[in-house]
């Protein structure tokens, strides 16, 4: 069963969440505050959190960084906020996906399921299973980064994009590709969600992220990886 945690304070939403989502069959623990959704992300592990900004507690990017500082569990945010900033705060701390109040069920399920997708086992050609760089290691099956000896934390996201990327060396991956593949046909057009994720792995992965060796830009086109 995929275990979803629901952190929001408003027992509306949550109840109307929790309906919907037990009767799919998801088991459901719901949080009401940060401090709440923290506590319950370390003792029931779930697979999957539904993550509201506005918390009376603490601000959502704070439990972001708070869950990102030991889990690589898919994170989606809920949220009234709509600048562009504001969403561009959550993905650089590490949320997958923002959904912006008031939404629809059907879409936020369907994104759910994508988050829960990106995490599972992919079979893999046994060739590429390990790549190699000066910089870094990345181990595809073991789903682990090793940059100078220490591992390097990637959200599900960030992995995503760089599975695609590294398994498909040397070639030009569209932005519209990269964005079908880990965010689905309906964000084809958030060229600004990849941007922030490249920007990310950059600054995780090259010694120098202004002048990447490894995750080219193809300026209007797309990303490569040069191994």
């Amino acid at each position: 069963m995929t275990r979803v945690l629901v952190v929001e304070d408003d027992p509306q939403l949550v109840r109307a969440l929790v309906i919907n989502l037990q009767a799919r069959r998801y088991g459901v623990d719901a949080a009401p505050d940060g401090a709440t959704a923290l506590r319950l992300a370390a003792a029931r592990q779930p697979d999957v959190v539904l993550l509201d900004l506005g918390l009376p507690d603490m601000d959502g990017v704070d439990v972001i960084k708070g869950l990102r500082g030991w889990s690589r569990v898919p994170i989606l945010v809920l949220s009234a906020r709509q600048a562009s900033d504001e969403k561009v705060a959550a993905l650089d701390a590490g949320a997958d996906d923002y959904v912006t109040k008031p939404f629809s069920m059907d879409e936020l399920l369907a994104r759910l399921r994508a988050a829960v997708r990106r995490t599972e086992e992919l079979p893999l050609v046994p060739e590429t299973t390990l790549v190699q760089t000066d910089g870094f290691t990345i181990d595809l099956l073991a789903k682990k980064v090793v940059r100078e000896g220490r591992d390097v934390r990637l959200t599900p996201t960030e992995w995503h994009l760089l599975e695609i990327l590294v398994t498909h060396p040397g070639r030009l991956i569209t932005q519209k590709q990269l964005l079908q593949e880990v965010w689905g046909v309906s964000q084809s057009n958030k060229t600004n969600y990849l941007r922030v994720y490249m920007a990310q792995l950059r600054r995780k992965l090259e010694a120098d992220p202004s002048s990447p060796r490894y995750l080219i830009t193809e300026p209007g086109m797309g990303y490569r990886y040069e191994g």
